[in-house]
């Protein structure tokens, strides 16, 4: 593998900070279900991308769908959890 081929990714939890505009609660430390190949694990572990663009997006670190999508502007957030079947999040 050359250095240009090297993923170009950080972790799930680069989403903190934009998520916690949106929710209550740490969503890194949501567990999620990958909608693709069923894969059970904290959101933080996602392999997410864009951190130098407009929007995020995450995917499972098995198969590498998309799970979730998120994009905020000025006077709005769009949040796409399309390839995400199950999101547990934690309380109290």
């Amino acid at each position: 593998m050359v250095a240009d081929d090297l993923p170009r990714y950080t972790d799930g939890n680069e989403l903190a900070g934009p998520l916690s505009e949106v929710f209550a609660v740490d969503v890194t430390e949501a567990v999620g279900r990958c909608a693709s190949c069923g894969r059970t694990s904290p959101m933080a572990t996602l392999h997410v991308y864009g951190h130098n663009g407009p929007g995020w997006v995450g995917r499972c670190p098995r198969c590498e769908q998309v799970m979730l999508r998120l994009v905020t502007v000025p006077g709005a957030t769009w949040l796409d959890l399309h390839g995400t079947s199950m999101l547990r999040l934690p309380t109290g």
